[in-house]
């Protein structure tokens, strides 16, 4: 029994601090989720080709970061002003907006497991302050870039999901196939780019425009 106890508890310190040690290590290389070794694991297809951000069409950064995290540029890993919203509708019994931002997204992927979970979030917010403080906006978005889950049959990656939906290289996205791309997250399942429905359109309309304020705080162009 203390055997098991014993185990239980370096499992325990093992997921809440290795993720700290890794971190300044994904300064550099190809990483991957949590989510692709589980699909490894179970033999399931994993199709992820990494693109370095600078090589993306210039596009999809901004795209990207328009449709899920506003306040990347200005935020440190979370934003607190949406995590007040989410608690206040979760009050009111309405839950209809996630609040995570691009860092926590990337936190939850390299780290941790999907989800909702109050456990998750403890653990996801600490981590998610620390990946900003290690390393630079750009090196998180160019890691997000290459491990979200964007297509239907285990596409990961800007790369997979461009090919997947439109045949093409994620380095020559028009800005509209860069919207349509950004439309399906956080769920490419049911969403789909390669065909479509009203309401991506419509949500790939939005995210152009908002592409466009996103540009003009852009952090991703250069080191902080």
């Amino acid at each position: 029994m203390r055997l098991v106890i014993r185990a239980l508890i370096f499992a325990f310190l093992l997921l809440v601090f290795l993720p700290y040690v890794l971190t300044p290590l994904y300064s550099f290389g190809h990483p991957i989720s949590t989510l692709m070794i589980g699909r490894f694991l179970a033999g399931e297809r994993v199709l992820r080709t990494w693109v370095d951000l600078d090589r993306m069409a210039p596009a999809l950064p901004p795209a990207i970061v328009g449709a899920e995290d506003a306040k990347f540029c200005t935020h440190h890993g979370i934003d607190w002003n949406s995590v007040r919203d989410v608690i206040e509708d979760a009050q009111d019994g309405e839950v209809i907006r996630g609040g995570s931002t691009i860092t926590q997204q990337v936190a939850k992927n390299l780290f941790l497991w999907p989800g909702r979970s109050v456990i998750r979030k403890a653990l996801e917010f600490p981590l998610a302050l620390w990946i900003d403080l290690v390393l630079s906006k750009k090196r998180v978005l160019e890691i997000y870039l290459n491990i979200a889950e964007l297509g239907p049959d285990g596409q990961f990656g800007a790369e997979a999901g461009a090919n997947y939906a439109f045949n093409r290289s994620a380095t020559s996205l028009s800005p509209q196939e860069a919207a349509l791309l950004a439309s399906i997250l956080p769920n490419p399942v049911t969403r789909s780019a390669r065909n479509p429905g009203p309401g991506v359109r419509r949500m790939a309309g939005t995210y152009m425009v908002r592409a466009q304020s996103a540009e003009a705080t852009n952090c991703w162009g250069r080191n902080r």
